[in-house]
């Protein structure tokens, strides 16, 4: 069995090196209260479209996991917002996290989740939504937008 990096770990990675630059880098908290507090919308927002996206995949019965090939195309739910509404939320909850903590600087984690995202796991699970979808994936492609 091959072992790799699946998105989450990138995610919990990224979320540790935040919480580390709050507790290490007392002079980045920047962000005052009760400002900070913004971040929690980013959390929720997040969570919702983590939690959303995922029970809808789990009703059509088709894989999270992006080295594994799809058996459905979902488009409905968060997907009519988003192509990939799971990398969205993460990178929200990043991003949340960051200004909860007051931090500026931390906010370079989530922008590095984003492009890890498009880097890594984006072009190869759109090439197999492709190609096993065919057109109904383009039309869908050509109609939401990756991220937002």
């Amino acid at each position: 069995m091959e072992h790799r990096v699946l998105p989450t770990g990138y995610f919990f990675i990224l979320l540790i090196l935040i919480v580390g630059v709050h507790f290490t880098m007392p002079a980045a908290r920047v962000i005052p209260p009760p400002y900070n507090w913004a971040g929690i919308i980013l959390i929720l927002f997040g969570l919702v479209m983590n939690v959303w996206a995922d029970n809808l995949f789990k009703k059509k019965m088709t894989t999270v996991r992006p080295y594994q090939e799809p058996t459905s195309l979902v488009t409905h739910g968060p997907f009519r917002l988003s192509r990939h509404p799971m990398y969205l939320g993460m990178a929200a909850i990043l991003s949340g996290t960051s200004v909860v903590s007051r931090s500026l600087i931390s906010l370079v984690f989530p922008v590095i989740f984003v492009v890890l995202m498009q880097k890594i796991f984006i072009p190869s699970e759109e090439s197999v939504l492709e190609s096993i979808f065919g057109n109904k994936y383009i039309y869908y492609k050509k109609k939401v937008r990756r991220w937002i």
